[in-house]
């Protein structure tokens, strides 16, 4: 047996081999006898400190208490819990003439299996020499599972068998959970084969839970659970109550809802384990009628002041609400009598993943810390990720101080979302402080500072991490798709590649997550063909992968593709989701298909149940605005249930501003100022309207406005792929070391395009300057300067990919189609709505933007 070398246990005083020839008159006097009598009753009933009370009033008589008044008197403090008082009668025991025998000694071992001390449990195993039987056997297995050491309780095991002890249905029960893990479920199927031999596989309900649980925890495998399962001649409340949770847990909530209906149907009846299983499954949006009928089960049971079921009514509904509302979760949370660390937690939880109440989240933290409730590493897990959703991290940052008086900040999941707080807060440079600080950084770690400057725009550490990540910790999914996030965000098509090949050299090709990233990637950087073709290839794809392909047809304007996938992806039985009909109505969108538009618009809920959100109204705004139905468009904004958010008011201005509507440009944007007076979107927008009309008066006050306001636009930059580096340009950039080579060749491209039609729209440069300053300009925007490079530094079998942060310049379009006749290329140009594909003179958007 291997044992593992930890601190010395407490000191362990094998009883002494004194002479023990105790025929006493005790065993015949009444008054012992009736003492004795008088100390089991107690201990039976669980009143110990009478019974030992009761012990010494025995030796303060001078009788010597017998082993069984010793053993019931353990086995109290067992059953009990109270592990004090069983040390105190170990105490006892060794200043006592007794010899304990087989079955005391069994009783301590169990004792100090419960107390998680094995090492005094071992030294007493050990002890026993000849006495060990098959209970002591048992008792060690067990103990070792308890206290996490697995590998222990099973080499236990196999020398208990080496020994010549025959397993009982509790020796196997014992080291089969031991095995219950990815790490050692292969034994425990060793042991199975062990277990089938014996014939307790279909005789003991204890060794059916053992093998349930070794199926679910350790292989995910439901399916063989669930096989143990219908084989089990009898099945007790724990065993059902059990394949409910793990059903559960697994994901397969309507298979745990199924096994809960069918168990009441036979007859038993639900205890506050049994809910909590079934309330958590019920937190499945498709199941939340159930989890109500459940909630009024709960209280008819007098079972709704149990922590346990609340805090399962709590998770329920916060994860079963439809619009994300907290409301029926805080009514539970604040009629529960009592709240323990897992209540408060489960609604702080609710608020921050609900993703509108990280605020009321905090509220909460700050109501648990005043009361006598302490917080765990769960609960600052979650707040920190409650100040990076609302990029806080001051806040945040006392959060954490808070955590490291508790000690709990060395804690991975700890440590781990203080990172992401500081990534999603933009704060890359602290980020990495707190990543370099972690004294065992693990793969969740790795990921999470990757994916960070994945979406920082950094992808260029992002890819530096790989190397350390694949020596230290090893690469998995999660790494791979953040990476190639990082990659599409750029538009690093190389980088995207380079990953896609070491994807394939991993062997995880067809993980869906990666497939999804790798639709994203090669359909953000102007792929779209690559990105079909992984779509192709995926044996098992899921919503996320077909919205994910319907987008990226949407985003480059090829809008019947897009259609026609979803209309394939409905045949499928893939229910599609609020994103999927964002991309649907984009599509629509983006070629003025107005009437189909519609129609899918108002399927949305008649057929899937699905509520409109802000993002739908705003592609049905854009729809209508850009087809020039900008009055429909107000008719509409006006006809919807609620007050509209900015957003849609901004999707207004927009299309006003593209066709030069003035009068419902001004209105749109005081709809948009009126509820975000600092939003600088918002005066850009209409400075540009009024300066289209040659109001410079006008522009002159909006532009006063936003300085005293202090507001700044976001500077225009387009970027650019090429060597394997991404090159970034700004409006006249000349810091480029290839900037005088840069614009030679513009102005040969400016000279050549010319000749061949081009005349530059000087009524887009919105500044009061003379036609021929603005014609300068125009060529100095900054999607023409990275179209000068890509020219001079990418071959010409390959399509320039070019990026832009905002909508691409219509003068800049207009060029492009002349340049990619002029210089025989293809350009792909990405801005913050759409792909333009620009071959031959044409475009995919048939100027319809």
């Amino acid at each position: 047996m291997i044992t593992l070398s930890l601190p010395s246990p407490a000191k362990f005083i094998p009883p002494s081999s004194k002479s023990k020839n105790l025929k006493s008159r005790r065993i015949r006097n009444p008054d012992f006898e009736a003492l004795k009598d008088t100390l089991i009753r107690q201990a039976n009933v669980g009143n110990l400190k009478q019974a030992i009370s009761t012990l010494d009033h025995i030796s303060q008589m001078g009788f010597t208490p017998d082993l069984t008044s010793y053993t019931v008197l353990l086995k109290s403090c067992i059953r009990t819990r109270n592990f004090q008082i069983g040390q105190l009668l170990h105490s006892k025991l060794n200043d006592s003439p007794l010899e304990p025998d087989t079955i005391l000694l069994n009783s301590l071992i169990s004792l100090y299996s419960k107390m998680g001390s094995w090492e005094t449990a071992e030294k007493i195993f050990e002890s026993m020499g000849e006495k060990r039987d098959l209970v002591s056997w048992s008792a060690m297995i067990s103990c070792y599972a308890h206290c996490g050491m697995e590998l222990e309780s099973v080499f236990t095991f196999f020398d208990m068998v080496e020994f010549g002890e025959y397993p009982n249905q509790f020796c196997f029960s014992a080291v089969i959970q031991a095995c219950c893990s990815a790490e050692l479920g292969w034994l425990g199927l060793a042991i199975f084969g062990f277990v089938i031999k014996t014939g307790y596989f279909e005789s003991d309900i204890c060794v059916g839970c053992a093998l349930i649980d070794l199926f679910a925890k350790g292989f995910s495998d439901l399916r063989s659970a669930n096989k143990v399962f219908d084989r089990m001649p009898e099945r007790n409340l724990v065993t059902w109550t059990l394949m409910i949770t793990r059903f559960s847990q697994l994901g397969a909530s309507r298979d745990a809802a199924r096994l809960f209906l069918e168990m009441v149907s036979v007859g038993f009846v639900p205890d506050r384990f049994t809910f909590s299983g079934v309330l958590s499954a019920c937190a499945e949006p498709g199941l939340s009628l159930l989890g109500r009928q459940l909630h009024g089960w709960v209280i008819k049971s007098r079972l709704s002041s149990d922590v346990c079921v609340g805090c399962s009514l709590v998770d329920m509904y916060a994860k079963s609400t439809m619009d994300g509302s907290m409301d029926d979760s805080r009514k539970v949370f604040d009629r529960m009598a009592d709240h323990n660390v897992m209540s408060w937690t489960s609604i702080i939880t609710g608020y921050v993943q609900s993703g509108h109440y990280d605020t009321e989240a905090i509220k909460l933290y700050c109501r648990m810390i005043d009361s006598p409730v302490k917080p765990n590493h769960f609960t600052f897990s979650c707040l920190l990720k409650a100040c990076g959703n609302l990029s806080n991290p001051a806040i945040g940052e006392q959060i954490y101080n808070h955590a490291v008086k508790l000690g709990l900040a060395s804690v991975n999941c700890v440590a781990n979302s203080l990172i992401s707080m500081y990534a999603k807060s933009g704060r890359m440079e602290e980020a990495r402080k707190a990543f370099e600080l972690l004294f065992e950084k693990n793969l969740v770690s790795y990921n999470i500072i990757v994916d960070g400057y994945s979406k920082s725009l950094d992808s260029a550490e992002a890819f530096e991490l790989l190397s350390h990540i694949d020596s230290e910790v090893g690469v998995d999914a999660f790494t791979f798709a953040s990476l190639l996030s990082g990659a599409a965000s750029v538009g690093a098509v190389g980088k995207g590649e380079q990953i896609h090949s070491r994807v394939l050299k991993a062997g995880i090709q067809s993980n869906q997550s990666v497939c999804n990233a790798l639709i994203s990637m090669y359909s953000r950087c102007g792929n779209i063909e690559a990105a079909f073709q992984v779509f192709e290839g995926m044996e098992d794809r899921n919503v996320i992968s077909w919205t994910s392909i319907i987008t990226g047809f949407a985003k480059h304007g090829f809008a019947h593709r897009a259609v026609e996938l979803f209309n394939q992806m409905l045949e499928d039985d893939i229910k599609p989701n609020e994103v999927t009909y964002i991309a649907v109505l984009s599509a629509c969108s983006h070629v003025g298909l107005v009437d189909e538009g519609w129609k899918y618009f108002d399927s949305m809920s008649k057929n899937h149940g699905i509520t409109p959100r802000m993002e739908h109204y705003a592609c049905m705004v854009d729809l209508l605005g850009r087809s020039g139905s900008l009055e429909k468009a107000v008719q509409f904004i006006k006809s919807l249930p609620l007050n509209v958010d900015a957003l849609v008011w901004r999707t207004l201005l927009g299309a006003c501003q593209v066709h030069g509507n003035l009068q419902l440009g001004k209105y749109a944007s005081e709809m948009i100022l009126e509820q975000e007076p600092n939003d600088p979107a918002a005066h850009v927008l209409l400075s540009n309207l009024y300066a289209s009309r040659g109001q410079w008066e006008e522009v002159a006050k909006i532009r006063k406005d936003m300085k005293e306001k202090r507001l700044v636009k976001e500077a225009g930059c387009s970027w650019i792929e090429a060597e394997n580096s991404v090159h970034k340009f700004y409006v006249g950039d000349t810091m480029h070391p290839k900037a005088k080579e840069i614009y030679e060749k513009l102005g040969k491209v400016a000279l050549k395009i010319k000749e061949i039609g081009y005349v530059p729209n000087t009524d887009l440069v919105l500044h009061e300057v003379e036609d021929e300053q603005k014609e300068q300009y125009l060529f100095q925007h900054s999607e023409k300067i990275a179209l000068a490079f890509g020219l001079i530094s990418t071959s010409k079998q390959k399509p320039i990919r070019i990026f832009k942060n905002l909508r691409v310049c219509g003068d800049c379009h207009n060029a492009m189609k002349f340049i990619s006749v002029a210089e025989g290329r293809e350009i792909i140009i990405r801005d913050s709505n759409r792909f333009h594909h620009i071959k031959d003179g044409l475009c995919s958007c048939n100027d319809y933007w």
